[in-house]
């Protein structure tokens, strides 16, 4: 019986697939880092790429460079659709089957964009996934690729997003996280009370120097206290600063040249993908 269950529910998911399913371009001959596959009409004729040949070359150099000078493959290919299929299953066969990454150490990253579907997906390697986490990888795609999309500026979110994850990689990024005015509140009134205080307690202090009266044992505690207060606030501002900035990363020009030619050194190789990442619209 338990048998028999399991092998109802296969066949419906492949029934459901057979109905929803985007064919996986070949594995290329000359392997390289973007792959613009995107395809706009207008009328009866067809305008081929989604990038222009100077944002698809410096895209393409930037991923190159990155490679050739860490073993880290990062491709990125640009769709129309998905036909149905769920871009994250999608992007994980797609990069498994074309084998991203160095051999032994699957060090691939994926970008899919489906343009028409309005959705991006980021996958990783099982030699990324540790650093590239499912968080970090939603963090990337609604802090440094959405903004861009939202305005068609499609060039512009995927070299943020790539330049994310460099820093990801180089263990630089520390993530985006929205600001929190509430929080902002509490500690500018903090502030406020440790100056009052400060203040208040200088001039009680002046007062008694001038009668000459002693400082008694609460005041040096009232003064160690504020000190320590101080120092810890000073403390926990030198932590934060620099912390959650916004890593928009994208290039103000086309630097790097024109295309030069080169793929990844040694081709494709890794291929193992276990579907981590993160996926996100707009």
């Amino acid at each position: 019986m338990k048998k028999s269950f399991f092998t109802i529910i296969f066949f419906l998911v492949a029934f459901q697939f057979s109905f929803a399913q985007y064919n996986i371009p070949k594995k290329p001959k000359f392997q390289t880092s973007v792959y613009d596959y995107y395809i706009k009409k207008k009328g009866v004729k067809e305008q081929k790429g989604l990038l222009t040949l100077n944002e698809k070359t410096a895209l393409e150099n930037k991923l190159v460079r990155y490679s050739d000078t860490t073993s880290t493959q990062i491709v990125v290919a640009i769709i129309n659709s998905t036909k149905g299929e769920e871009i994250g299953y999608l992007a994980t066969n797609w990069a498994h089957k074309w084998g991203i990454g160095q051999k032994d150490k699957d060090n691939g990253v994926f970008v899919l964009l489906a343009k028409d579907d309005r959705k991006v997906t980021i996958r990783t390697g099982y030699g990324t996934e540790h650093l590239l986490t499912d968080f970090v990888s939603r963090q990337i795609i609604e802090y440094d690729i959405l903004p861009y999309f939202k305005k068609g500026q499609y060039y512009s979110g995927l070299s943020s997003g790539v330049t994310s994850i460099f820093k990801v990689m180089n263990g630089e990024y520390q993530g985006t996280r929205k600001k929190n005015s509430s929080s902002n509140a509490g500690v500018i009134i903090i502030v406020i009370v440790i100056f009052f205080s400060l203040f208040i307690f200088i001039g009680y202090k002046a007062y008694r120097i001038e009668t000459g009266r002693s400082t008694s044992s609460l005041e040096t505690i009232i003064l160690s206290n504020a000190g320590r207060e101080d120092r810890s606030r000073r403390r926990g501002s030198s932590r934060r600063s620099g912390g959650f900035g916004g890593f928009g990363g994208s290039s103000g020009g086309f630097g790097g040249g024109g295309f030069d030619g080169g793929g990844f050194g040694g081709g494709f190789g890794g291929g193992g993908f276990g579907g981590g990442g993160a996926t996100g619209g707009w």
